[in-house]
């Protein structure tokens, strides 16, 4: 399986190309893969399908074109290749091996093609990368904004490839076969210098002159007259050598190819130095053993490396590998570093103390050739000596474990062609403001690099025997490489033992940190010097976030947790994020990852950390309730010793108040099995019963295991009010997905727990849920009966919104059992409920549709039709795909309009697409 981006967005198995569809899947395929293997936002997918401003039902588009995608690749056993398309939060992730995207595989070519292979393999490299293109790139998506950009900068890398490509045959004195290679795309580009001027050069120097100066006019007279501009020094440069080139055909300056010079820049001058190669300053350990991998970070390192004294920041979490990267990286390089490679560290997050700047200066400046009788006493004299002989060289410093921007900034060396790299675990924004430092992020290993890591320490065979146990084991380790050096550690020294079994340990939580740590080394001890760098308040809040019982939280539970308010908790996740403790994922979401939140449940957080986060969650769910679905706020009293948040996020309208439910779904339901566990139960059944508007949104989402432990924990709280609620809401979920005897036999009991609890209201949701799973057996009379007792119960207890539901399912028991007027009062008497508060387009859209149908039954086609029309259009007009497709279908019994029935088909082929 092949993704590709270069031409036409596509993907080809061996049983050819998928079928992907329309331009927008394409375009959101194409936005997938440009960021491959890290979650991408709905509202980036939706700016990267929309050229203009996007329509209200955007969210819908895109995910029906996710689940069209998923089904594609699934349909291609796209597993197989190691490729899956999950939801993660509020975005997607295209999870998948790199190599399989062409764009990936010609940025490693160009990268090899740039390092220290000789022209000739330049020549083949940038051959290969260059025929990876079939086409302009994202060739057929939708012009967004997002995809031109992108589009664009793979259309300069491409050139500069060419670029390159004719460089690297000029240095073989491939003049002719450097020009051909320039032409097409000089063609193509007529106002870009860069390639007139290279051009030209090849011209000349195959003894084509002429042409070489026509090519320049051709140029000058097009920039003139399409930019109103002279040529730039580059192409002069290029026309005054071939005009005035001796006739023997003198050598121009073609630029080599090298780590900070493009095919068509100057080259910088040579570094002057009476050590021989041999006597090089370097003082880099050995390369890392069994290091494997991290093509695209070594790649982001070379990038930002380029450039005028670049000072390179490479961050990431403890047991990262950050180290073990830069080393690898600094080997790799050797030959672009002619003046030395020093190397400290800094011991930033170590238990033997830092190095004072002249501890550090005493092993640079020796390695630089100074004498001990030249060595400066004082720190400050030291340091500028050392910035005097790093003026002039082509030199690597790595500065290695710092803790901060204060420790690192005397041993910047300063020199224009003086490359300067720094890890840490701290993200260290002061050098990226004071330095311009260029961060090069280093995040956790995919499961195919963690179990290659593995097999570099077991041996491959070890596992090929256990494959998928092999997996499992890098993904128990999180993806950090010094979790899975210690476990390959471990069954290295047992050779009898099997990954399996290593798997079974690890499963279970509170021994996973232990067989984590070795000796003087592992995950404990590196996370341990990692928080003592924290001030007190900062550890203790992050052991609090240690009992979140979920993947990600908010400041708003941050604070629950901590006993902060939400400025104070966003601060504290600010200063976390910086040390790598905490990853914010997307705006105002973060997350710890699984090994640091073993690491921090093992620190005090002090006693009602896991209530008052499970409080939080109460509390906000019931805000968004009250705003989602008025009316409905007080479905769930707040427990008797409630821990009261300091304070509540505010939703503002309904969907602000859903796209909540959506984003935290996971974590609540992962919120109410903590309860559970805890055993917890005032707060488990009322977990699980906040859900119920997601329950209503997506009813066949496999809700009843959790309603069944809801269940549960209201009958071990004794409480029949909670009984009644949690067995109303299960029994109308096991009547939707068709198991109405289950549903019955749940249900049943409900009203009577009601009454016994003097909940009128709740008594009045029992029966509306009984009558369904009635009406569903075929006893619409009877299911009839208990909803007028619903609607008494109702109205006593002044309940106006659980009238109108009892009203609208009266309403439609009738319709079955044929009682056309009395279903129109009913529903006629519901529908003057609309001066509620919040009142949604669906109740309407059911109740319109409801009188249309018993209108069509007195025979009154006329006025049944206008009003279904109505229901149809408010449906279509709000996005209610679910009662456009009711009330069309109506319309389709007494009308054989082609309009309608193509409105029809529309409108269920989104509903389909959404469920």
């Amino acid at each position: 399986m092949e993704f590709r981006l270069l031409g036409a967005v596509s993907v080809v198995t061996e049983a050819g190309v998928l079928p992907l569809g329309p331009a927008k899947r394409r375009s959101l395929l194409a936005a997938l893969l440009l960021r491959p293997n890290y979650p991408v936002l709905v509202d980036q997918l939706t700016a990267a399908l929309w050229e203009q401003e996007p329509p209200p039902s955007a969210r819908g588009v895109v995910q029906g074109h996710v689940s069209r995608l998923r089904t594609l690749l699934i349909g291609a056993d796209a597993g197989a290749y190691g490729v899956e398309l999950v939801t993660q939060g509020a975005a997607y992730v295209l999870r998948m091996p790199r190599a399989r995207l062409d764009a990936h595989r010609f940025e490693e070519l160009v990268a090899l093609a740039r390092g220290r292979r000789g022209p000739a393999e330049a020549v083949a490299m940038y051959r290969e990368a260059l025929s990876l293109w079939q086409g302009p790139a994202l060739a057929d998506v939708c012009p967004s904004p997002p995809l031109r950009a992108a589009a664009h900068a793979l259309e300069e890398l491409r050139l500069a490839s060419v670029e390159q490509l004719a460089a690297a045959h000029a240095q073989l004195g491939e003049y002719a076969q450097a020009a051909a290679v320039l032409h097409p795309e000089a063609v193509a580009h007529p106002l870009r210098e860069s390639l007139c001027a290279a051009l030209m050069t090849a011209l000349h120097r195959a003894g084509r002159r002429p042409e070489a100066l026509d090519w320049f006019h051709r140029t000058r007279r097009l920039l003139a007259d399409e930019l109103g501009i002279d040529p730039g020094r580059e192409l002069t440069d290029a026309y005054a050598v071939a005009l005035h080139a001796e006739a023997d055909g003198a050598v121009v300056g073609t630029a080599p190819l090298s780590r900070r010079a493009t095919a068509h820049a100057t080259p910088l001058p040579p570094v002057t130095s009476t050590a021989s190669h041999t006597d090089v300053a370097d003082l880099l350990p050995r390369p890392p053993r069994g290091f494997h991998g991290r093509e695209q970070e070594l790649l982001a390192l070379s990038r930002a490396a380029e450039g005028e004294a670049p000072v390179c920041l490479v961050t990431g979490p403890a047991g990262v590998g950050k180290t073990a990267l830069v080393v690898q990286w600094a080997h790799r390089e050797r030959a672009a570093f002619p003046g030395g490679r020093l190397y400290a560290d800094l011991r930033g997050f170590g238990d033997t103390g830092e190095p004072t700047l002249a501890e550090v200066l005493r092993e640079f400046l020796p390695a630089l050739g100074v004498t001990p009788s030249r060595m400066p006493e004082s720190a400050n004299g030291a340091a500028a000596l050392f910035r005097s002989l790093a003026a002039d060289r082509e030199l690597l410093v790595v500065l290695d474990n710092a803790r901060d921007s204060e420790q690192v900034r005397p041993l910047l060396p300063g020199g224009p062609r003086c490359v300067t790299v720094v890890t840490s675990r701290n993200r260290m924004s002061g050098l990226i403001v004071t330095d311009a430092a260029r961060p090069v992020p280093v995040d956790v290993l995919t499961p195919e690099d963690g179990t290659a890591l593995l097999a570099g320490v077991l041996g491959e065979e070890r596992v090929r025997a256990e494959p998928v146990a092999a997996r499992r084991l890098a993904e128990l380790c999180g993806g950090l490489p010094l979790a899975l050096r210690v476990a390959a550690a471990r069954l290295a020294d047992r050779p009898d033992r099997t990954v399996s079994a290593m798997n079974a340990d690890m499963l279970d939580s509170t021994r996973r940190l232990n067989l984590l740590d070795i000796e003087d080394t592992g995950i404990r001890v590196a996370l341990r010097l990692t928080v003592r760098q924290l001030p007190e308040h900062v550890v203790r809040h992050f052991a609090c976030l240690g009992r979140h019982p979920g993947t990600h939280f908010d400041r708003y539970a941050t604070a629950a947790l901590t006993q902060t308010d939400p400025v104070t908790a966003e601060a504290t996740l600010e200063r976390l994020v910086a040390s790598h403790l905490v990853t914010e994922t997307a705006p105002g979401r973060w997350t710890l990852h699984d090994l640091v939140r073993l690491y921090a449940r093992g620190l005090d957080a002090g006693p009602d950390a896991l209530t008052r986060v499970l409080d939080h969650y109460i509390a906000t769910a019931l805000a968004a309730v009250s705003v989602a679905e008025p009316g409905n706020e007080t479905c769930v009293p707040l427990p008797p010793d409630f821990h009261a948040p300091t304070a509540v996020r505010t939703f503002t309208a309904r969907d602000d108040a859903m796209a909540w439910y959506t984003a935290e779904r996971d974590d609540l339901m992962l919120a109410a099995a903590a309860a559970n566990t805890a055993h917890l139960h005032s707060r488990t059944w009322r977990l699980v019963m906040l859900l119920w508007p997601l329950m209503a949104r997506w009813v066949l989402d496999d809700w009843i295991p959790l309603l069944e432990i809801a269940l549960k924990a209201a009958r071990a709280e004794a409480d029949p009010a909670a009984e009644s609620r949690v067995r109303a809401l299960l029994g109308w979920v096991l009547t939707e997905e068709g198991r109405s005897d289950e549903a019955l036999t749940c249900a049943e009991p409900a009203p009577a727990l009601s009454a016994r609890a003097g909940d009128l209201r709740g008594e009045a949701t029992a029966l509306v849920v009984l009558s369904w799973a009635q009406s569903a057996l075929g006893n619409p009379d009877e299911a009839a009966e208990g909803c007028a007792r619903a609607v008494e119960l109702a109205r006593m207890a002044d309940d106006r919104y659980t009238e109108r539901l009892a009203l609208y399912h009266l309403a439609r028991y009738r319709l079955d059992s044929g009682q056309w007027q009395s279903a129109l009062d009913t529903a006629t008497e519901a529908l003057t409920f609309e001066d509620l508060p919040g009142t949604v387009v669906a109740s309407r859209v059911l109740l319109l549709t409801t009188t249309g149908e018993a209108l069509l039954g007195l025979g009154d086609e006329t006025e049944a039709i206008r009003r279904l029309g109505m229901a149809a259009r408010e449906a279509e007009t709000s996005g209610y795909d679910d009662g456009a497709v009711r009330a069309l279908g109506v319309l389709l019994r007494v009308s054989a309009d082609a309009g309608l029935r193509a409105r029809y088909d529309a409108a269920l082929a989104r509903l389909t697409t959404r469920t």
